[in-house]
């Protein structure tokens, strides 16, 4: 009946005058509404119906002006927990509690009209996204959850529920920014504490120093007061003794200085990592804290929300609630690719993070809520923090001094100085995002390391993230994601600004919510629990397994053998053999390169010879596969690089960036026999596989890479699309290329090229192919012809018995 009132309400009509002055009257009416149903339902329950009247004269708001935060339609719920009332009594009466607050309301002030609400990009409406077009004056402040629910019984709508609600349902910003300011003084506390140690230690080690300086002085000035006694000497005598004297003074003030600078930063070490200790364990209590405010508020919002929904309703029973105790840890059901396939899933999530970055927050209340206020889900809230956290260029941000350190930019300046980490930041975020997160501690392959090394001391430890989405714990290594070393040979030279300079902010993906079976091969927790897989595994198969980046799994590569291990053994004849998979939707675009050196240093010649002659690569089907003959016997370093490019980007012939996918130590114990190295061909496989993928130039005569030859060789490809100006150029070791120009010809017959060779003498040479596309003479820009690019090369073996 009442809804029936509420729509026929001539708001709109022309004669919506005269009906506003029965208002007061309809109000009347309505508001005896929740007495009569009072007596309907609880006639034959007279101290529940006693009691109820006590909620709605406890919980009447018409002293308070607004409403905000569900306070009074919580307050309504809760309360009626006291009586013990059947599921569709609780329905019942909370169609009468909203009722009853939304006739207040009227009575209160003028509302809006229903027509006057508009949504937020869409024509169904949503919860806390509904606002009013224009506001008369004077009006009520409408919370939107408390709207939407009153429009929703008033209109007869069906009920909406959001599986995973906002932070802001949950619990009041007041009581977490108050929160937080009780952890901010707590954190001061510890600083001062902090300030008062290194004071207390400098002043010592200050006293110390000049307790020794002046024993020490006082040791020499004796000794040099007893030489003068001891007899008498001359004055050029007592002058070379005076200067002798100096000179020990000036010694002993410099070894006094260096022992003082290095006891000093010993003990400054020791009490960062001390003051770190001290910090993480603050901040798990106070990320607790929060969580349990957090929890309770949760608690109360779905002990309300049980209040009015049947116990077969469909809704309840396909959100699984938040725990809210963290999880024991276990290995996830479902892997990263089931849980999302591809990061542009997150591209409205990203956006907000990338959006709110560009913004400095004073809190981290206000920063959580500007993350997480439009997610959806747990793991969108980890994913905007997380993606916040990389987005932030430490590089090129510049910091004011007197930031407090308790702050998110005072932890973000604090990081780019090395005295706070990532995974403090990103657990502290989770906490007021209501996420279960735990630091992880632990050893990683990280910048510096090779293959082979072994975890012995405290070098390479690091930390990092798990934080509970999805039902199951799941990493994140935000430092890794946001930042990492460059190689060698990309760090700038002499001249370049500091160290930091090496440091490169390039986000990674992996490294969000990364699948434990691929997270183990670069970290190994402390805590074998915390692998997350089935069988975990030892500290030494940790140090076997192959030393892997993040590229070799965002392209998909795996190893096909078993045996294959972070340190290859040669056999007798100083030869070893790497082979890495390709997943079948990137073999058309997958270029690998290498590089090897010696493992002790950075040479990467042998006797004038370059060391990537002694490694022969080639394709076939889907394996890669990296043979190394050792020249000598020792260690080297083998180096794979990948990238991904199209034929159209590969045959532009401008230079192309690889990055390095995995390494090995190759180790050569012993040689009986000495292998010479390759002919002098250009870098990258062998074999015309290239040549098809890239070029479309398929092999008639020779499919291999190796190829045995009398003194004639004549090979034949296919051309499946126009290619242009063919060159060929032989190779042999010891002999100019000029010389064996003339041995090479090439002819063309209508979409079948062929490479004619006649060999001057028996022996192993190599042939590099080159070509362009027909359509890129005339080139893109209107003239320039594309750069011969090489195509292909092969091995030939000559010799008058093939």
């Amino acid at each position: 009946m009442a809804e029936d009132l509420v729509r026929s309400a001539p708001v709109s009509r022309p004669d919506h005058q005269y009906l506003q002055l029965l208002l007061p009257l309809l109000v009347y009416l309505w508001s005896v509404l929740p007495v009569f149903l009072n007596s309907l339902y609880f006639s034959q329950d007279r101290p529940a119906r006693g009691q109820f009247r006590e909620i709605v004269q406890s919980c009447d708001f018409r002293e308070k002006g607004v409403l905000n935060d569900r306070y009074l339609e919580h307050s309504y719920l809760i309360r009626l927990r006291s009586l013990r009332l059947s599921s569709k009594q609780r329905k019942v009466w909370f169609e009468v509690i909203s009722i009853h607050l939304e006739l207040v309301t009227r009575t209160t002030a003028v509302a809006p009209p229903l027509h006057l609400f508009t949504v937020d990009g869409d024509e169904q409406p949503e919860p806390a996204c509904i606002k009013p077009a224009r506001r008369p004056t004077p009006c009520i402040i409408f919370d939107s959850d408390l709207m939407w629910e009153s429009r929703r019984l008033l209109c007869a709508c069906p009920p909406c529920f959001v599986k995973d609600n906002g932070i802001s349902l949950l619990e009041d910003k007041d009581e977490q920014t108050s929160l937080e300011m009780k952890h901010r003084k707590e954190e001061d506390d510890l600083y001062r504490k902090f300030a008062r140690q290194r004071e207390e230690e400098d002043k010592r080690m200050r006293e110390e120093f000049r307790d020794e300086w002046e024993k020490e002085l006082e040791r020499l000035a004796v000794r040099f007061e007893r030489e003068l006694q001891t007899k008498k000497k001359r004055p050029d005598e007592q002058k070379v003794l005076t200067l002798r004297h100096q000179q020990e003074r000036e010694d002993l003030e410099k070894n006094m200085t260096l022992r003082r600078d290095k006891k000093k930063e010993s003990l400054t070490r020791k009490l960062l990592e001390h003051e770190r200790a001290a910090t993480a364990a603050l901040v798990e209590k106070q990320s607790r804290e929060m969580l349990e405010l957090i929890n309770e508020k949760r608690s109360e919002y779905m002990m309300a929300e049980s209040l009015y929904l049947d116990e077969g309703d469909g809704y309840t029973q396909d959100a699984l609630p938040y725990p809210s105790q963290a999880p024991i840890p276990a290995p996830p059901a479902l892997s990263k690719f089931e849980v999302y396939s591809d990061p542009i899933e997150f591209a409205d999530i990203d956006q907000i993070a990338i959006s709110v970055a560009q913004e400095d927050q004073k809190t981290f209340t206000d920063l959580v809520r500007q993350l997480v206020g439009r997610c959806t889900s747990d793991i969108e809230k980890a994913r905007t923090i997380f993606r916040w956290i990389t987005v932030k260029n430490l590089n090129t941000m510049q910091f004011d001094d007197n930031l407090r350190g308790d702050t998110p930019m005072g932890l973000l300046r604090g990081i780019k100085h090395g005295t706070e980490s990532y995974h403090v930041l990103f657990k502290r975020l989770c906490s007021y995002a209501g996420l279960h997160c735990v630091v992880i501690k632990g050893y990683s392959k990280s910048a510096g390391y090779q293959p082979g090394v072994r975890f012995e001391d405290n070098r390479f430890r690091n930390s990092w993230n798990a934080v509970y989405v999805a039902g199951a714990w799941r990493f994140v290594q935000c430092n890794w994601g946001a930042r990492h070393l460059v190689n060698a040979k990309e760090v700038p030279k002499a001249g370049a600004k500091g160290k930091s300079d090496s440091l490169r902010y390039e986000y990674d993906d992996h490294y969000f919510l990364t699948d434990p079976r691929e997270f183990i091969y670069e970290f190994f927790p402390l805590q074998s629990d915390w692998q997350l897989l089935k069988n975990p595994i030892t500290l030494q198969d940790f140090e076997e397994l192959p030393f892997v980046r993040s590229l070799f799994f965002r392209y998909g590569l795996y190893f096909p053998d078993s045996h294959t291990k972070a340190v290859m053994y040669t056999d007798a004849t100083g030869a070893s053999t790497v082979r890495i998979a390709m997943p079948s939707h990137m073999q058309s675009s997958l270029i690998f390169h290498y590089n090897l050196k010696f493992y002790d240093s950075d040479g990467d010649s042998f006797d004038g010879v370059s060391l990537k002659r002694f490694v022969m690569q080639s394709v076939v089907s889907n394996i890669v596969a990296f043979r190394v003959h050792a020249p000598c016997s020792g260690a080297f370093l083998l180096d794979i690089f990948a990238n991904a490019v199209t034929p159209k980007e590969y045959l532009t012939g401008e230079p192309m960036k690889f990055k390095s996918v995995c390494k090995f130590k190759i180790a050569c114990e012993e040689l009986q026999t000495v292998m010479v190295p390759l002919p002098d061909c250009a870098s990258g496989e062998w074999g015309p596989t290239k040549a098809t993928r890239l070029f479309g130039l398929v092999p008639i005569t020779h499919q291999d890479a190796l190829v045995f030859a009398g003194r004639e060789l004549e090979l034949q490809f296919r051309m499946s699309r126009p290619l242009t100006d063919f060159m060929a150029t032989l190779h042999k070791n010891g002999v100019e290329e000029k010389r064996l120009s003339k041995f090479v010809s090439h002819a063309l017959d209508d979409d079948v090229v062929s490479f004619m060779i006649s060999f001057p003498e028996e022996g192993q040479y190599g042939l590099d192919i080159y070509t362009r596309e027909l359509g890129g003479i005339l080139g893109d820009g209107g003239g320039e012809k594309h750069l011969l690019t090489h195509c292909c090369k092969y091995l030939i073996n000559s010799s008058k018995r093939n």
